[in-house]
């Protein structure tokens, strides 16, 4: 009995080695240690069955991962990473708190390309993952020479002066005022010693239009571009940097017009202006033929201004998830080259013999490439309308080869074009939200014509049922994929999503793309003579169905809110995307299983503490926030900054502060107005009393304030702050609070006591935006956030720019 059992035992630890071995090795009977009789077996078995099973399974997993890696190549899905890796290393580089230089960049590039070409033989399967840190660096390095390039002067501070320049573009806004670029030729009274190249000023008085290319002179207020409203959130100064324009402002009254003008412009600087003109030509006759915010949009369709829709119409929009079709990007440009493409090869296909003897299709194809290239001439070149434009450009050249024009590869090539020419575009929304749409279209397309001919000897009455329903699904499918594909970036750049989006681009789409873009190409090829009335009025309509269908959607009230996604969240759920839609084979599994991580990620983020403390780069504006509310220090707060506070905190409430009444005396909340001598000078003594004393009183997550003096509050953590707008007040207040923020950029006397952190504007200036937290391991303790951890970058060098003595100071902001 003893014996049949050790038998057994014997064959099952055999047939055990041998499955466990597989194709890596194989292990013989009579290297089995022997077993006598009445023995059980001994430990050592155990483990040395283990350590096989283990390298078994891990020789298991190298080849699977060797051979899907082969496949991969083979199906050459390893180009559409290419641009992936690209833009990982251009944000890479635009993320960093100091610039690395191009010579570092290059060594780098030097060790990482060494290391690629080292791949031989039987480590060539491994070389991919070696090329991939080798385009990470070529990416930093893109980024690093047009950073180089533009060299962009940014203003440092506000400023008043007279300034004489040049207009290169200009459009109206919908409430009839002019936004003019202007190169800048000259300022006086006083000269700016770092005058910027470029300014971006609003008109606000009537006046007569300047032309583009005239000359334009008048008292302006100046003002460099704002960074981020929290940290994490867009910084506007990035994006002028790559734009050329250094300062933001408006005019003192009505501009007027100077001696000199186009003849100072470059060649460029001309044609740039002519195209401008040509521009809002186009738009003024579209506006006048249509009108309201129809003629607007319309407008906007074909050139690309969209600042004379009005702001309600806007949001109405973006309520309903329609904002996209605003900008010129793969739907418009695919709709206008299409139409063309049909058109030109039905007419063509009239003319009796043509079609037999010449390629009418290829006709076609090379009249579609030219009108394209006029329409991204037209729209002023936004990053998705050049997106759009290389995509079909590529589609249409494909045609004249007969090769295959809708695919991947196509996709990589507008992406790898873009990258080489502007890197900085890679960190806005629109290269990214535009590329991941089209990605996951072409991916999902791809597999939907594999899923065809897979099953392409289904029964009749399925293919039937398809032919009803297919334009239905195609359009429900078009509208979900590219919903889900673009969620996550405008999770993350615009911290909400519309809940009833899919339903507005379902209602929307047929009117796109049979009404609004074929009539808008036709009225765009008969403007040249006269003739695009009658086919704007069919566009004008199909927008006005958009427009009710959009104003529908919206009194849904169906947005979610999902404020501020972490980097961490992001990237997975992004590069895990990206990985779904390019891979073939079981990596693609990878892809999901990022998704998920990415998820899990962001749902952990989301538990965690908000902040206790906000306050704006210029220090006007200072938030409490308790519970889902957020107090502010302003009865009516800046809606631009206060919005993306309410959007990237995902607050519902606001709780204005109590304000004193200057008819009564006496505040809303008791405490009395302080007396003013014969001067009006404030009595400091008495107003830092009745400070004292509202701070007293008050309760957690709101604000007692004195207008142009103070404004007083708790945290929820206890925190006293103040808020100084007196400077005399300053120096009675700093040292009976735990927070002192003062806006001005004067220096200010020191604290009577070492208790109280102080943030002023010249503290601000170096840190922009701030966020403070209860550190967890000390709750008492505070901890800041800031916007920029240094103002290395070119597009932050401003901030430590001093205008007295010509100088830029090295200190970095420190708590």
């Amino acid at each position: 009995m003893r014996e049949g059992q050790q038998a057994a035992l014997m064959r099952d630890a055999e047939r055990s080695a041998w499955h466990l071995s597989g194709s890596a090795a194989v292990l013989q009977t009579a290297d089995l240690p022997q077993i006598k009789a009445g023995q059980p077996p001994p430990a050592r078995l155990d483990r040395r069955f283990s350590a096989d099973r283990l390298r078994s399974s891990a020789g298991s997993v190298v080849d699977l991962l060797r051979a899907s890696l082969r496949e991969e190549d083979d199906f050459g899905h390893g180009f559409v990473l290419i641009p992936v890796l690209l833009a990982l290393g251009a944000v890479l580089w635009f993320s960093l708190a100091e610039s690395v230089g191009i010579a570092k960049l290059a060594a780098l590039l030097c060790i990482f390309g060494i290391s690629a070409l080292s791949c031989r033989g039987n480590m060539r399967a491994w070389r991919p993952l070696a090329i991939a840190p080798t385009i990470l660096v070529i990416g930093m390095l893109l980024a690093a020479i047009e950073t180089n390039r533009f060299d962009t002067v940014i203003l440092d501070g506000p400023v008043t002066t007279n300034l004489r320049g040049t207009v290169l573009s200009r459009e109206p806004d919908d409430k009839g005022r002019w936004r003019y670029l202007v190169e800048i030729v000259q300022t006086s009274e006083p000269r700016l010693r770092r005058s910027p190249e470029k300014a971006t000023l609003v008109a606000r008085s009537r006046h007569e239009p300047f032309p583009i290319g005239s000359a334009i002179a008048g008292k302006v207020r100046l003002l460099p571009p704002s960074g981020p409203a929290l940290p994490g959130l867009n910084d506007f100064a990035f994006d002028a940097y790559f734009k050329g324009v250094g300062a933001v402002g408006f005019f003192y009254g009505a501009p007027r017009g100077a001696m000199d003008g186009s003849g100072d412009l470059s060649l460029s600087l001309q044609a740039t202006a002519h195209l401008a003109a040509l521009r809002e030509a186009v738009g003024n006759r579209i506006r006048t033929a249509i009108g309201g915010d129809t003629g607007a949009i319309a407008a906007a369709l074909v050139t690309g201004e969209e600042r004379a829709i009005s702001r309600e119409t806007v949001e109405t929009l973006r309520a309903a998830g329609l904002s996209h079709v605003l900008a010129i990007s793969g739907l418009n440009m695919v709709l206008a080259a299409g139409t063309f493409l049909i058109g030109a090869r039905t007419l063509l296909s009239l003319i009796p013999g043509l079609a037999a003897k010449r390629p009418i299709k290829k006709y076609a194809a090379a009249g579609a490439l030219t009108m394209v290239f006029l329409y991204i001439l037209i729209s002023g070149g936004a990053v998705s309308a050049l997106r759009s434009w290389i995509m079909i450009s590529i589609m249409l050249v494909a045609v004249f080869f007969d090769r295959v024009s809708i695919s991947l590869r196509n996709v990589a090539l507008a992406a790898l074009v873009i990258i080489a020419w502007s890197p900085s575009a890679v960190a806005g929304p629109g290269f990214q939200m535009s590329f991941a749409a089209t990605l996951a279209l072409v991916a999902g397309y791809a597999r939907w014509r594999e899923h065809r001919l897979r099953n392409a000897d289904a029964k009749t009455s399925r293919l039937n049922l398809g032919r009803v329903a297919g334009p239905i699904v195609a359009t429900v499918a078009t509208s979900l994929i590219g919903g889900l594909a673009t969620a996550v970036y405008a999770a993350a750049h615009f911290h909400r999503l519309p809940a009833y989006g899919l339903l507005a681009n379902v209602l929307t789409t047929p009117l796109i793309g049979i009404l609004i873009m074929p009539f808008g190409l036709f009225a765009m090829l008969l403007m040249p003579f006269g003739l695009e009335y009658y086919p704007l009025m069919v566009m004008g309509q199909g927008l006005d169905w958009m427009l009710a269908v959009a104003r529908y959607v919206a009194t849904l009230d169906g947005e979610w809110i999902t404020g501020r996604i972490g980097a961490t969240g992001f990237f997975l759920l992004a590069f895990g995307g990206v990985l779904l839609c390019a891979l073939r084979t079981r990596l693609a599994v990878t892809g999901a299983a990022l998704i998920l991580l990415g998820g899990s990620s962001i749902a952990l983020e989301r538990q965690a503490a908000r902040p206790s403390i906000t306050i704006s780069e210029d220090g006007q504006l200072v938030g409490l926030i308790a519970g889902e509310a957020i107090a502010t220090n302003k009865a009516r707060p800046p809606e631009f900054i206060f919005s993306q506070w309410q959007r990237a905190l995902a607050l519902d409430g606001r709780i204005a502060p109590v304000e004193t009444s200057a008819a009564s005396g006496v505040s809303e909340g008791g405490v009395e107005r302080p007396p003013r001598t014969a001067k009006g000078s404030v009595d400091a003594m008495e107003s830092a009393a009745k400070a004292a004393a509202a701070l007293a009183a008050a309760s957690p997550g709101a604000f007692s304030c004195r207008k142009g003096e103070w404004c007083v509050g708790r945290s929820r953590e206890g925190w006293a702050i103040a808020v100084i707008d007196a400077p005399d007040v300053f120096a009675l207040l700093c040292g009976r609070v735990d927070l002192v923020v003062a806006p001005t950029r004067r220096v200010l006397p020191a604290c009577s006591s070492g208790k109280s952190l102080v943030v002023t504007g010249r503290t601000l200036r170096r840190t922009g935006a701030m966020e403070i937290y209860a550190d967890p391991a000390q709750p008492a303790r505070m901890r800041i956030v800031t916007s920029f951890p240094s103002t290395q970058r070119p597009w932050q060098q401003h901030r430590r720019y001093d205008w007295r003595s010509d100088t830029f100071s090295s200190e970095e902001a420190g708590f």
